[in-house]
């Protein structure tokens, strides 16, 4: 015989927290396990220290999904707005930065003191670092197995996360227990990661390191549609980052293309035919004007056209000029994995799991929340909020 809980929830992290603080101001006897002796890192280390812990405007539409309709319940049982409600309850400041991402004034540590207050509040007991060695049926409930003793309880809920920054601690926990349980689990794969390409394609790029500037990105998604984002690209020595390139990679599939309009902010090719009557005009001074300098010329130079006036141009090459700017086609080899991905696309497949109460439907008493369904946000602070909205759905119900 080990200790008795009502609930374990396995997994001290954004979701875990919320779903053990729940469940334990309703009244049951929560535990919450987690292997790492730093709590919580990953909230830690979010937007530069500060947390970008929500956003102002969240639906299904910014998550990607098998089921594009399975996040709509839990997101509208517990909106943005109710954990922006609990951040004011407990005098967090914060503030709005651009597309609605809404991050602490001062530290994450804020946040997560801020759980752990709603936790104690609930009387939920703490068992950390303590690794799960075990979770098998035990009646009807289920006994959890781990380093410092046998637990059982009525229910469990998984909430340890995905694969996404191993170096925090990130494991395949909750998608090998789903696999034991007959689960099935869409297949985990890196996202609002970084895209890379082989040294040739990137050979000509690769002294543009560092250069930024906001483009149109777009890349084919599974259902024949096209994800398309306006943010800032980042080039690197190894290939594409930024938030445009973080974004289009949690919908990118090896050996598909992506296409970036490099100039999203004027017509292009109307504008170099316009230019083109004023015989002085400078190739590499118009463009320099609506590109970084270093990407305008290096754009020339790949193609022989430095030092060329607009009026030697003939129109048929001005227009493909504008098309390749306009329409950069290119295809990445990879990316750079779960080591620089903030989260991780794929999980617990939804159809196993209940809408409402995230209980795997072939596993009664065991419940999936957070990163380790496949349920995946934009960058912006949707993926806390889905830690958020499917800890509080799943702590109502256990």
């Amino acid at each position: 015989m080990g200790d008795r809980f009502d609930v374990v929830v396995v997994g001290a992290g954004a979701a875990g927290m919320m779903c053990a603080a729940v469940a334990g101001q309703r009244g049951r006897s929560v535990v919450l396990l987690d292997h790492a002796e730093r709590l919580a890192e990953k909230i830690r280390i979010s937007g530069g220290g500060r947390c970008n812990f929500t956003n102002r405007e969240v639906g299904p539409a910014q998550f990607v999904s098998g089921n594009p309709h399975f996040a709509r319940s839990a997101l509208e049982r517990y909106s943005s707005r109710d954990f922006v409600g609990l951040v004011q309850r407990h005098r967090i400041g914060y503030h709005e930065k651009h597309r609605g991402q809404l991050f602490c004034d001062e530290s994450s540590e804020r946040i997560i003191a801020m759980l752990v207050a709603e936790c104690d509040a609930g009387r939920v007991q703490w068992r950390r670092p303590t690794a799960v060695v075990d979770l098998a049926r035990d009646g009807e409930g289920f006994a959890v197995t781990t380093n410092s003793g046998r637990i059982e309880a009525a229910r469990v809920v998984v909430a340890s996360g995905g694969l996404s920054i191993p170096k925090i601690g990130a494991t395949d926990f909750a998608f090998r227990l789903a696999k034991r349980f007959g689960l099935r689990v869409v297949e985990p794969r890196p996202a609002l990661v970084p895209l890379t390409f082989d040294e040739t394609t990137w050979a000509p790029f690769a002294s543009l390191s560092g250069v930024a500037l906001e483009v149109d990105i777009a890349c084919e998604r599974t259902d024949g549609g096209a994800a398309r984002f306006r943010e800032d690209l980042l080039f690197t020595h190894r290939g594409l980052s930024g938030p445009a390139v973080l974004q289009i990679s949690s919908y990118w599939k090896p050996g598909r293309a992506i296409e970036i309009d490099l100039v999203p902010a004027v017509d292009l090719g109307a504008l170099l035919l316009d230019r083109k009557e004023e015989s002085k005009q400078n190739l590499s001074r118009l463009l320099a004007a609506h590109l970084p300098k270093r990407l305008a010329v290096r754009w020339q130079d790949s193609r022989g056209l430095a030092d060329r006036r607009l009026a030697e141009m003939s129109n048929v090459s001005l227009a493909s000029l504008a098309g390749d700017l306009e329409h950069w086609r290119i295809v990445p080899s990879g990316t750079e994995g779960f080591r620089k991905a903030e989260v991780t696309v794929g999980g617990v497949d939804t159809d196993e799991l209940s809408q409402r109460t995230f209980e795997a439907k072939r596993a009664p008493g065991l419940h999936f929340i957070g990163e380790a369904v496949d349920v995946t946000g934009w960058l912006g602070g949707y993926n806390f909020q889905w830690a958020w909205s499917s800890g509080f759905a799943a702590g109502q119900s256990v």
